[in-house]
């Protein structure tokens, strides 16, 4: 983990409600997908943790979605500086994916998966992506993931775009080598029910400090108690324990 301050390089609206902003800054913690950020906004006492799109020697996106007045605030910032705890979360583990890994992303856990595909791609793996949302409206980065080289498949609840359903309709028929997946729990519940291999499933949980002081992300593991925002977000399919 690390303290510094990054500045505002751009901030603009990609779908309904999201936003994508480009900060630049010491991005040395950030260097493995799926870690995440906690940045400080004037005049809110939390930090808001937000997921790594992707970072290079200087520079990180982010990819969010407003949904309260922190995320509003942050969606109005054109320039400026922000203060941020970086290298956060433990991120992917990359060496255990197989020749075909399929990344899926519901919503809001989409964006962690660009850098992962990028990983993946460059190390000559074959990625297949499939990202869901509710309607066409809500998409983002259909086009950035096929820039990667990787095949990708969209999903909509309502079916006004792409396949009608959800992203575990998309796998059906599919042949992969390992699954990677980020989104809300009953979508990554969903997945993991319906996955014929092992994976990582990075989860979505309201947390304190970001950094496993609070303990107020705790959840329980087939290893022990573990700490979303320390020990996860990422968590192997072999240890989660679903609560009923």
């Amino acid at each position: 983990m690390k303290q510094s301050i990054f500045s505002i390089e751009s901030n603009e609206q990609i779908a309904k409600n999201v936003y994508r902003m480009k900060l630049k800054g010491d991005t040395e913690e950030i260097k493995v997908p799926g870690k995440f950020i906690d940045i400080k906004i004037e005049g809110f006492f939390l930090r808001r943790p937000i997921s790594v799109c992707d970072a290079d020697k200087d520079t990180v996106t982010i990819i969010y979605k407003v949904v309260g007045k922190g995320t509003e605030a942050l969606s109005r910032m054109k320039e400026g500086k922000l203060d941020i705890l970086s290298g956060l979360g433990n991120g992917y583990d990359l060496t255990v994916s197989g020749a075909k890994p399929l990344l899926i992303g519901g919503g809001a856990g989409v964006p962690p998966l660009y850098m992962l595909a990028r990983k993946l791609i460059g190390q000559g793996k074959k990625a297949e992506v499939i990202i869901g949302f509710n309607k066409k409206e809500e998409i983002f980065y259909e086009n950035e993931f096929k820039a990667l080289g990787a095949e990708v498949t969209v999903t909509t609840a309502d079916g006004s775009y792409g396949k009608k359903g959800y992203v575990t309709d998309a796998m059906q028929g599919k042949e992969y080598s390992y699954i990677y997946t980020c989104g809300p729990e009953p979508m990554l519940k969903a997945v993991y029910n319906a996955s014929k291999t092992s994976g990582q499933y990075s989860f979505e949980e309201r947390m304190g400090c970001g950094f496993g002081a609070c303990m107020g992300c705790s959840c329980k593991t087939k290893y022990g108690n573990k700490r979303i925002c320390k020990d996860g977000p990422v968590l192997f399919k072999e240890e989660i324990i679903w609560e009923k």
